[in-house]
């Protein structure tokens, strides 16, 4: 049984472990994605967001914390100058894990991209368009809203003023029934209308 073992231990010892999620941390860093299997990928997500959290506050101890752990000074430059400027104002959730529909060759492992969301381009576009399309305004339910035309009469009343003093009366007449022809044995409606 597996009870309260919330660390996956991916098959390695506590300094190998280690040492393999420092590295993909880094390159994570670095490069802004990484493809991995999905084990490994949520492992890394929890490695790697203390740091990131931790890098938005830039001190000395918050360096030297990061750096102990990373033990890469360019993922450590890169990560308290260009990273910490984008993720200042998020509040949590720094990596995104995208499932493949690809499964690795060799043993079949659920492979994924694990990125940072605040440097993938395209979808911060598709966010950026779907705000400003959601900034429209609402279409009212009423009748008669700004494609109407109001023109002047002689007396100086507009066309809109008036229509709105008369009742609004609409009819609408139903459907006429239409004729049924009554199928005999073995007819057809083709040769039921021929006749």
């Amino acid at each position: 049984m597996r009870h309260g073992k919330k660390i996956n231990h991916l098959g390695r010892t506590a300094a190998h472990r280690n040492a393999m999620l420092s590295n993909m941390a880094s390159s994570l860093i670095i490069s802004k994605r990484v493809t991995t299997t999905v084990a490994k990928a949520k492992a890394l997500r929890q490695f790697i967001e203390p740091l990131l959290t931790k890098a938005k506050d830039d001190t000395t101890h918050s360096r030297r914390t990061v750096f102990a752990t990373l033990q890469n000074k360019e993922s450590l430059k890169e990560l308290y100058g260009e990273i910490a400027g984008r993720i200042a104002t998020r509040p949590g959730g720094y990596t995104r894990i995208l499932k493949l529909s690809a499964t690795r060759a060799g043993d079949n492992a659920d492979m994924c991209i694990i990125e940072l969301v605040d440097f993938n381009e395209t979808m911060l576009e598709a966010k950026n368009t779907a705000e400003a399309k959601s900034t429209t305004t609402r279409r009212s339910r009423r009748r008669g809203g700004k494609g109407e035309a109001t023109t002047t009469n002689e007396a100086g009343t507009s066309a809109a003023e008036v229509k709105s003093d008369a009742p609004a009366t609409t009819t609408q007449s139903a459907p006429a029934d239409t004729a049924t022809d009554t199928l005999t044995n073995g007819e057809t409606r083709e040769e039921a209308t021929a006749e």
